[in-house]
């Protein structure tokens, strides 16, 4: 049996989208509602997605799962290895990185490293995202690993971890190679990972210039300086794959991150990106309207030291709606009434729904906030007699 209870929010108080690592459609398009906001543009690329980043929430996507090459966007996950091993304190941003013939040879996008140089790891890492180097990524690669393949090895578990499963790297750069690919919607579960995961480092995405070797090189991300929500993150270019990019943008609490493949040009990647980033600014709204430290409300326990548990969500929950729908949100809280103590703190104790315009648009669990433990026997005896009580006027 489920006790429901039901509550009507304001526009500063909406609910709750919350979605681990893959990502939903909205289903805020839905009869009543899809009459608020225009259709997606339509973009000139093989496959992209856009994502609001914060409740996880898909707003547009074309093929967002079809298995694409993708040329230096391969440079995020990189870093992200990279990222991994400096917080475990395997690497240091004052390494010295001996540059091997391999890496100084390496094609396509460079930082200019010289044979036999010795160089910082912290400038390599503004090489790889900035530059895009291949020489910066093989140096990098090599030094954590010992060789690129042991390094594309890391990059594959890592992948697998954060749920990106239909990818596999066989390099740290994107080189062409029939066994290194990806989709759009894995690359977005790794931009938000790099994000979430690795803050005090993501302010390097944003930079526009880099300078090494008396050479002078821009991003190549022009979203830098024609979007000043922009703030990262990547670019890649081969003949195979095609004009790739991935960007993020922030606007208030929405975060959005935008990956699109195979676009013909630079300037189409770009347009495509501007575009779908001005339109669901301009539709679609994300705020918190639960923090993970707050109560949702109390679950009944029966024999437990306390009357009643608090029971809340894990992690903070954000929503995002069309602009203008908040007065249509409800919440919908359902608590088991089987919630017997020992209760521990954690334990998964009912869920909410969250609705608008009458369609759910998630269900997410609800958990102790704190253990409750069996009361002593007088609270037990009167609980039991008056849970059947309940049950039968129930």
């Amino acid at each position: 049996m489920l006790k429901i209870k039901i509550k009507k929010f304001s526009l500063i108080t909406l609910l709750v989208m919350y979605s681990t690592l893959c990502f939903t459609a909205p289903t805020v398009g839905n009869k009543g509602i899809s009459s608020l906001i225009p259709s997606a543009p339509q973009e000139n690329a093989k496959a992209y997605i856009l994502i609001e980043a914060n409740s996880n929430q898909v707003l547009a996507e074309k093929d967002s799962e079809k298995i694409m090459p993708p040329a230096s966007l391969t440079k995020v996950m990189s870093m992200y290895v990279a990222s991994e091993a400096l917080k475990n304190g395997q690497i240091h941003l004052e390494d010295k990185v001996r540059v091997s013939k391999k890496a100084w040879q390496a094609e396509g996008a460079r930082m200019f490293l010289n044979h036999g140089s010795r160089v910082e790891v912290e400038k390599l890492i503004n090489g790889i995202v900035i530059a895009s180097g291949n020489d910066a990524t093989t140096a990098l690669a090599e030094h954590i690993a010992g060789s690129e393949e042991s390094f594309a090895e890391m990059m594959n578990i890592t992948a697998e971890r954060l749920g990106m499963h239909n990818s596999h790297f066989v390099n740290a750069t994107g080189l062409p190679h029939k066994n290194h690919y990806t989709t759009a919607k894995d690359l977005a579960i790794l931009a938000k990972a790099v994000i979430n995961d690795f803050p005090e480092e993501y302010h390097i995405y944003k930079q526009k210039w880099i300078e090494y070797n008396h050479i002078k090189q821009p991003n190549r991300n022009r979203l830098l300086w024609r979007n000043d929500k922009v703030d990262g993150m990547k670019t890649g270019h081969t003949d195979e794959a095609g004009y790739c990019l991935i960007a993020a943008a922030k606007d208030g609490d929405m975060r959005l991150i935008n990956v699109q493949l195979g676009a013909p040009s630079d300037a189409v990647r770009t347009n495509n990106t501007q575009a779908l980033l001005t339109w669901a600014m301009r539709f679609y709204e994300t705020q918190l309207v639960q923090s993970s430290t707050n109560e949702v409300e109390k679950a009944r326990t029966w024999g437990g030291v306390e009357k009643y548990t608090p029971v809340g969500v894990k992690k903070d929950l954000y929503v995002t709606i069309p602009k203008g729908q908040a007065k249509n949100t409800k919440l919908v809280s359902k608590i088991s009434t089987e919630t017997n103590a020992p209760i521990e703190n954690g334990q998964e104790l009912g869920e909410v729904e969250v609705s608008i315009g009458g369609s759910i648009i998630s269900k997410q669990p609800l958990y102790s906030l704190i253990s409750n433990e069996q009361g002593n026997i007088w609270r037990r005896s009167t609980d039991y007699i008056g849970k059947m009580w309940q049950n039968i006027f129930a």
